[in-house]
């Protein structure tokens, strides 16, 4: 479903991704780890189109969108959830659900969607009317996740979901994650909290300083000697 081949990337002088190749397959669950500045979050910006690359290409169903801007991605069916959530704070819970689905003319289907939001999470229909600042993190967060969906993604990228929340609330939304995955859409998945990411995961990249340096099954690298001392504790 998803391809990106030897993908440069640089901010001035500053050579953040350097070659960087993966693929997803469509109905996979896909993770990508590394540490605080390994060049995970620039690889989702640049599949997304909110950063050009300086070379390489990114193919989603073979079709060559490397140029294309963010809003013409998200029309072929990617959608992104971003570091930090990013909702709108100063607009209500509905109002932030509807601009998921903005580039959308099919307002019977925006409606079955808004209800299958609601259904998977019940939180943000009684919460429909309050202001999205006021929400908690992870109420904040199921937002963010329900927003992306509304644009009915087939492949939908994660940025630290799990960023901030409690522990309990952690494995409800890796829960959510991969009930949304069951139901159809690919992921690829950002995360610290590499112990649970390579839980679920189909397959896993690992970066570090710009370059893919792993990559393998989820099970596989949970059992990597290297892997348990860098990233799980071991």
């Amino acid at each position: 479903m998803l391809e990106i081949n030897n993908i440069d990337v640089h901010y001035g002088v500053i050579h953040a991704l350097k070659g960087v190749s993966l693929k997803v397959n469509e109905g996979e669950i896909v993770v990508l780890i590394g540490a605080n500045g390994a060049g995970k979050t620039t690889t989702l910006r640049t599949i997304s189109g909110l950063k050009m690359p300086t070379g390489g290409t990114v193919l989603l169903n073979g079709a060559d969108i490397t140029n294309m801007s963010a809003q013409q991605r998200v029309k072929m069916g990617l959608s992104h959830v971003p570091e930090g959530r990013r909702i709108f704070a100063g607009l209500t819970v509905l109002e932030n659900l509807e601009l998921g689905a903005y580039l959308r003319r099919d307002k019977h289907e925006i409606s079955k969607d808004l209800d299958m939001v609601y259904q998977r999470f019940p939180i943000l229909r009684e919460r429909r009317r309050q202001m999205a600042g006021t929400l908690s993190g992870g109420e904040q967060q199921m937002l963010a996740i329900g927003r992306a969906l509304m644009s009915r993604p087939n492949i939908l990228f994660l940025d630290e979901p799990s960023m901030g929340l409690a522990p309990l609330l952690v494995q409800e939304i890796f829960n959510i994650i991969q009930d949304i995955n069951k139901a159809g859409t690919t992921v690829l998945l950002v995360e610290q909290n590499a112990n649970m990411a390579l839980q679920i995961a189909d397959r896993a990249y690992v970066m570090e300083t710009g370059s893919i340096v792993i990559s393998g099954t989820g099970s596989e690298l949970m059992k990597s000697d290297d892997i348990k001392k860098a990233y799980l504790g071991g």
